[in-house]
């Protein structure tokens, strides 16, 4: 029985630094190694010590790219061990500067990073040469996410905005409604992106996930709601330790996530699709319908078209929001240190992102623990490149090592997220 290695030294078009082994005996994988080397940041660890005031900003620093899933789901979690309940405009202004988030890092990953693969180009740059009104509609598109959560986070990068209880400075309706022009023209561009993108060739490949989302009854989750799972599970964000657990693997900076008795499960676009797709907007639905994909989807590769839908329906319901703004009384909650444990979490662009934090009387962070989504989703990765093994063996060395790195980046994962 023949045997092969797929050695990739250095995954590209991900976020952070790791490699991939895979080792072939006949169809079947018989080894697999997926190496994240970025060296570990320990956030948990310096957390301890700080003042709850401090972690939103802290934490920000976690990820570039999603930096206001973690201020937003540690601001939750230090809320909820508070006893604070923000108002619903301070609410609504949290779910529209996510809105930002998701547009300029979907933006991010659909266009420069994943549709490449699909057209045979090596990086974004390439491809830009063949389809540069492609790549004009999406630089467009992601410069209306980035200035989104400029204007509601103080900068695009890192915002400085955002705070335990809401916000500094709430901003006026004038100020929103002057991005209305913006936000529809990349509502129009992300249309006509989504029919280029439905033209592509999307392997036939499909299995069954677990998929696991925050779940709403009347909106697509950003923020808010329970936890829910394709397979029943319907928990309190307080329950997430009782249901899921981490673990340390060879070869891995990153901790391992798995669902208690359950193994692996997935989160991001696609368990939020295929879990609250009646939730989506009617017009987002209907996009969804004419492009071709419609829950429950199980193909990962097709991930690129329901990220598309999401940045669409996050277009969509950033110009509700603004229509139906109201600045609140006070941009923020008062919050009053006292001994306790709170629970946070919301949907960072690649799924569920869990925060917990002990804090004493002075408001003191004694414990933190973070779980991010890539931590989550690398057993399902692991499981996509086990499944492909049949594939893999037919195809030539070098085309192998291109389906196999596409099978990771069908799930954007953020290693510098996993290795917090």
């Amino acid at each position: 029985m023949t045997t092969r290695t797929i050695k990739i030294d250095y995954l590209g078009r991900v976020e952070g630094e790791g490699a991939l082994g895979v080792h072939l005996r006949g169809d079947k994988v018989e080894r697999l190694r997926l190496d994240i080397f970025e060296p570990p940041r320990l956030f948990e660890g310096f957390l301890r010590g700080r003042l709850f005031t401090e972690v939103p900003d802290i934490t920000s620093r976690v990820c570039g790219i999603c930096p206001v899933a973690y201020q937003l789901s540690s601001a939750q979690a230090l809320e909820d061990a508070l006893g604070v309940e923000v108002e619903e405009p301070i609410r609504q202004l949290r779910r529209l500067i996510y809105c930002g988030e998701w547009i300029e890092s979907h933006g991010l990953h659909v266009f420069m990073l994943h549709a490449p693969d699909f057209l045979g180009f090596t990086d974004g740059f390439s491809m830009a040469r063949e389809h540069p009104k492609a790549v004009q509609r999406a630089l467009g598109i992601k410069k209306t996410g980035n200035a989104l959560v400029a204007l509601l986070g103080g900068r695009a990068i890192h915002p400085v905005n955002t705070r335990v209880g809401g916000f500094h400075r709430a901003p006026s309706p004038s100020e929103l409604r002057a991005l209305l022009p913006e936000l529809e023209v990349a509502r129009d561009a992300m249309r006509e992106s989504l029919q280029w993108l439905s033209g592509f060739d999307f392997p036939e490949f499909e299995r069954e996930y677990e998929f696991v989302a925050l779940s709403h009854p009347s909106e697509y989750p950003f923020c808010d709601g329970r936890l829910a799972s394709s397979s029943g599970l319907d928990i309190s964000v307080r329950s997430f330790d009782q249901h899921f657990t981490e673990e340390q693997v060879d070869g891995s900076t990153a901790l391992r996530s798995s669902m208690r008795g359950r193994g692996a499960y997935l989160c991001g676009p696609l368990a939020r699709f295929n879990l609250s797709f009646s939730r989506l907007s009617t017009e987002a639905q209907d996009l969804a319908r004419e492009i071709g994909v419609q829950a429950p989807c199980r193909n990962p590769f097709k991930s690129l078209l329901v990220r598309g839908i999401e940045i669409f329906y996050a277009l969509d319901e950033a110009m509700r929001l603004i229509e139906r703004y109201r600045p609140p009384q006070r941009p923020f909650a008062e919050v009053v240190p006292r001994e306790a444990t709170g629970y946070g979490c919301t949907e960072a662009p690649r799924g569920i992102l869990y925060h917990r934090y002990s804090m004493d009387a002075a408001g003191v962070i004694r414990e933190a623990r973070i779980v991010p989504p890539t931590t989550g989703n690398l057993r399902s990765i692991e499981e996509d490149l086990r499944r492909l093994g049949p594939e893999l063996s037919r195809l030539s060395p070098a085309q192998s090592r291109i389906l196999a790195a596409r099978a990771v980046r069908n799930h954007d994962p953020c290693i510098s997220c996993s290795t917090h």
